[in-house]
């Protein structure tokens, strides 16, 4: 029988692929999910999504396709507010001083899942 070979993951995909700045890439994909969600859930089209949004339509197939690189948080935040959704942030005291300050992207306050991950601070 052949061993295979089981990889543990960190919780964040984009860090266990290698790739740059990992938690701001999963933190825009959790955006570009719910902006997702957010048009499917009120039946637009991907037309009638860009006209709310600003954008062109191969904008939001862009975004709904994870093709994220051309956008920011910031500006993935201001879709979701164009499309009806508030966003909350909320600032706290680190839990643990060793550890990199933690930021959440949480889907709704009835929502028990959480995405969780910590952004070294930048100065």
């Amino acid at each position: 029988m052949k061993e295979e070979e089981v990889f543990v993951g960190s919780g964040n995909v984009f860090e266990d692929l290698g790739y740059p700045n990992p938690e701001e890439a999963l933190a825009k994909a959790d955006l570009a999910r719910q902006i997702y969600k957010s048009i499917k859930t009120r039946r637009l089209t991907q037309k009638r999504a860009a006209e709310i949004m600003g954008i062109d339509q191969p904008k939001v197939s862009d975004i709904i396709r994870g093709k994220l690189s051309r956008y920011s948080i910031d500006r993935l935040m201001r879709f979701l507010r164009l499309l009806g959704k508030d966003i909350e942030i909320r600032v706290k005291d680190r839990e643990g001083k060793k550890t990199n300050p933690l930021l959440s992207v949480i889907e709704d306050t009835s929502s028990k899942q959480r995405r969780n991950f910590r952004i070294p601070p930048r100065i």
